[in-house]
């Protein structure tokens, strides 16, 4: 096994079979077919548990990023450790609301928010919104007024620092459309604060995703305090710091940002300052949990690509030497991060080879673009077709970014919970794909 590199925890092999906790992989695939999003409970509860144990010694919250993964399921069971939700659209507040997370523990983020969302967050007193814009700061005035209400709010700081990640999910930079800059922050604060229908209360930035330094949160921590303390000595005391989420996990030869280390870097610059400490982990708490398990179609070689059995050959060059591919049932559509992101995530058979050579190929998908892939360029063991794979560390980021591109229904979702796994969102059928048309 070591050939494949460490498993997420609750992931092992019995006899050759791949399991999460105490239910075979292969037997799902059959049971529910494929494609087939897997997720374990008890990898989810165990990284909660962690996160609360890090940062134990500091007042905090944690409000976890729908985005990452809205299943109704894994939600309610997040709700149920009593975290928080940070969303970002009308739709995550209604997911958030009937999985149990109360309003009062709800943030509401994001830069586009429509003044029908905007009227909702303040009728239900939301735990804060983070404001974006000075023009978004006046439209939600408007909203509070006419509603005779006092909207608790937030407002995001951009603080142009660079979290060192991929372009696509950097969120701090000041070429990025996320927040305002210190400056213009403080001017927001002072009009809010003026405001007979607004509160500030917090203070907001978030950096990106995938972020493996604690350098970059120190840096943004430290320039929210420091603006928070002139704001205090203004006449406007702010109750939270939220220095958003986007720790990172496992990715290829890249570890985790742990908890432990973030928590224990954070806690002397808080000190006793008066301010509760908001992350918003997503990711974090669910990647690792979930596996996407799909079925290899057919195996191929483009011209010099090599055979397709026997010795196994040199690692592939692109260009004239050609590729092999093997051809699986879950493409873009269903998992998006390696054509998006060139993400890297472990390819995993659901049943060991009894030996054999193994080959570097492409692993691809049915939909119709070169750029459907799972994997590039991965040793791997040579397939028949039949065999299921399971793409791992899919919690996160996975059903949530699928679509039904090239007409093709999206796959079922399970939760595993010790020997016992339940359907929590069935395969879409045909039908599926027509019902909205008129």
């Amino acid at each position: 096994m070591k050939s494949f590199g460490d498993l997420p925890n609750f992931f092992h092999y019995v006899r050759g079979r791949l399991w999460m906790e105490d239910v075979s992989l292969e037997g799902l695939a059959h049971r529910f077919g494929t494609p087939l999003y897997v997720y374990s409970e008890a990898a989810i509860l165990s990284q909660i548990r962690r996160f609360e144990a890090a940062f134990h010694g500091l007042p905090h919250l944690f409000c976890y990023a729908l985005k990452a993964n809205p299943s109704g399921r894994l939600c309610r069971l997040i709700s149920s450790r009593g975290l928080g939700a940070d969303i970002v659209s009308g739709g995550e507040m209604e997911r958030a609301l009937r999985s149990g997370f109360p309003a009062s523990r709800m943030i509401f983020s994001g830069v586009g928010k429509t003044e029908s969302e905007l009227d909702w967050a303040v009728r239900r007193r939301l735990l804060f919104i983070n404001v974006e814009s000075e023009e978004e700061l006046r439209r939600l005035e408007g909203v509070a007024k006419r509603l005779k209400k006092t909207a608790d709010i937030s407002v995001r700081v951009n603080p142009d620092i660079d979290p060192r990640t991929h372009r696509h999910i950097t969120t701090g930079l000041a070429v990025n459309k996320f927040g305002v800059p210190p400056a213009a922050a403080r001017d927001l604060f002072r009009r809010a604060a003026k405001q007979k229908h607004l509160r500030p209360v917090a203070i907001q930035c978030h950096l990106g995703s995938q972020i493996r330094e604690v350098k970059p949160y120190l840096s943004a921590l430290r320039q929210l305090l420091s603006l928070a303390r002139s704001l205090a000595a203004e006449g406007i005391p702010l109750r939270w710091l939220d220095i958003g989420g986007g720790m990172g996990v496992a990715e290829g030869e890249k570890g985790e940002l742990n908890p432990e280390s973030l928590a224990a870097a954070i806690a002397p610059e808080m000190g006793d300052y008066p301010l509760r400490l908001i992350l918003e982990p997503g990711r974090a708490l669910v990647a690792g949990s979930g596996a996407l398990l799909m079925k290899v179609l057919y195996r191929k070689a483009s011209a010099g690509g090599g055979p397709l059995r026997g010795t196994p050959g040199t690692r592939l060059r692109r260009g004239r030497d050609g590729r092999r591919f093997v051809i699986v049932d879950a493409g873009m559509n269903d998992f998006a991060r390696p054509s998006l992101y060139d993400a890297h995530h472990p390819i995993v058979p659901a049943v060991l080879p009894r030996g054999g050579p193994k080959f570097r190929a492409d692993v691809v998908g049915p939909i119709c673009e070169s750029g459907d892939f799972v994997a590039k360029d991965r040793l791997l063991p040579w397939p028949a077709p039949g065999d299921v794979w399971a793409v791992l560390m899919a919690g996160a980021y996975g059903f949530s970014m699928s679509s039904q591109y090239n007409s093709r229904p999206r796959a079922a979702e399970v939760l595993v919970s010790g020997h016992e796994a339940a359907l929590i969102r069935r395969r879409e059928t045909l039908k599926d794909l027509f019902a909205l048309e008129r």
